[in-house]
């Protein structure tokens, strides 16, 4: 129904928002990522963009600082057993570029450590999200997350190509993940896997 909201911020706690639109207050669920943003911000005008609940006895509705957090917030909740009590708790303590990496890397254990989000929840939403998300997150967004957490992510192209080669030579995930970390993703398939396996070969 609503696509954003834009007026003033009435009233900022760390779970909500109240925005004054009009001499109306619109009250948002929004997440820590968003909180942060608003109370960072030199001003009090803010434009949220929205998704609304609706259950049998209730509406709510969401607010997201950014069109990228409310895109994850739409995947994470298409997971099944993932609501939007779940969502939000992941995308507090996860930026959207953070989650995007996660999901990309197989990186369970990050959003594992979100409120109420468990092993297997976490583990469920790399299982569905993580294909669609390698054919839909840009480099640019991954490199971001890359330089913020220091992790290398493995996107398609030559740090994909080398992360398959390692596990074809029967290396788990995590190993070549682990192998692959702090290289240079613009080095050839070649040259990752030669430095990968250099790595590799250390921790024998």
């Amino acid at each position: 129904m609503f696509y954003y909201i834009q007026g003033t911020i009435a009233l900022l706690e760390p779970t909500f928002a109240v925005v004054d639109v009009g001499g109306v207050g619109y009250k948002l669920t929004v997440s820590g990522t968003t909180h942060e943003r608003l109370s960072q911000a030199k001003t009090d005008k803010t434009r949220l963009y929205t998704y609304m609940a609706v259950r049998e006895d209730d509406v709510e509705l969401f607010g997201f600082s950014t069109e990228e957090e409310l895109s994850a917030f739409r995947m994470l909740i298409s997971v099944s057993g993932v609501g939007p009590k779940a969502a939000m708790a992941i995308l507090t303590i996860l930026t959207p570029e953070k989650f995007a990496l996660a999901v990309c890397t197989g990186d369970s254990k990050s959003i594992a450590k979100a409120n109420g989000v468990g092993a297997k929840t976490a583990a469920r939403v790399i299982l569905e999200l993580q294909d669609k998300m390698l054919k839909e997150t840009d480099n640019d967004t991954l490199v971001a997350a890359n330089t913020a957490t220091g992790v290398t992510s493995m996107k398609k192209g030559a740090l994909s190509e080398a992360l398959d080669a390692l596990m074809v030579l029967g290396y788990s995930r995590s190993e070549a993940t682990g192998a692959l970390q702090g290289l240079d993703p613009s080095l050839l398939s070649g040259d990752l896997i030669k430095l990968a396996l250099k790595k590799l070969m250390r921790n024998i």
